[in-house]
């Protein structure tokens, strides 16, 4: 019996000890700094949104075609259809400057790099003047310099953690060329507005966070026609395309 108390009391003291050492908080004075800076790495995830004309022939500026390889007319009332075939995982990594509005408030410039890959599928074979063969779909790779301009907004910080939100625009420029005459050519720079929510973790000597953000693309980005060397259907079939982007994030600060 003696056996049986002493190794309860041993588990609660044990427990207590490890209940201290949990409630001890790290970093009391870092929300306190004027600014303090950082980096980042994550995963991102490009989407696209597409708004078709239905049929072709609502394009204004759409002109008969003959598709050669299959010896079809593509006239005005055909319906040429385009989407995303699935969300490609890509990268991103940038620098943290952090400017403390208030208790709870803080301006933060994230400018970086996202790496990513779209992939757009058509209900009619993709034919490119690059490739041999008929494509399952047309990649659409982008190199995009990030200039995020985001509001923190932090609730009160609970131990060693603190949940928090985040919003506020955001311009991109791609800056991926090729040297082939692309099937469909988007426009450098895309707008965003940004919303997206996050946890902060206090330790030692840094504060590590995990931020999942959506950003929803506000201006069309699809760009002029190709060359007259590639077949224009494609690109004349789409109205608009605006870019979303998913972005899971690890800041270290």
């Amino acid at each position: 019996m003696k056996k049986i108390y002493f190794s309860i009391l041993l588990i609660f003291l044990v427990s207590s000890v490890f209940a201290q050492k949990q409630r001890v908080k790290y970093l009391t004075t870092f929300d306190d700094k004027l600014l303090h800076f950082g980096f980042t790495l994550g995963a991102n995830g490009i989407d696209f949104r597409v708004l078709n004309y239905n049929p072709i022939g609502e394009n204004p500026d759409f002109e008969e075609f003959v598709n050669k390889p299959n010896r079809e007319l593509i006239t005005e009332n055909d319906f040429i259809r385009s989407d995303l075939s699935e969300i490609i995982p890509g990268f991103t990594v940038g620098i943290i400057t952090s400017l403390r509005l208030t208790r709870d408030l803080n301006l933060r410039f994230l400018p970086g790099m996202s790496f990513g890959e779209r992939r757009l599928v058509f209900n009619v074979p993709i034919y490119d003047i690059n490739q041999y063969e008929a494509l399952p779909y047309y990649s659409i790779k982008s190199t995009f310099l990030d200039f995020p301009l985001l509001i923190k907004y932090k609730a009160r910080r609970i131990n060693n953690g603190r949940p928090y939100v985040v919003f506020g625009p955001a311009f991109r420029q791609d800056i991926s060329r090729t040297a082939q005459e692309d099937l469909i050519k988007l426009k450098n720079g895309s707008f965003y507005a940004e919303i997206g929510a996050g946890w902060d973790n206090y330790f030692p000597y840094f504060r590590f966070s995990v931020e999942a953000k959506f950003s929803f693309g506000i201006n069309n980005v699809l760009g002029p026609l190709p060359a007259a060397t590639q077949r224009p259907y494609y690109a004349q079939s789409i109205k608009y395309l605006r870019s979303n982007i998913f972005t899971l994030s690890f800041h270290f600060e």
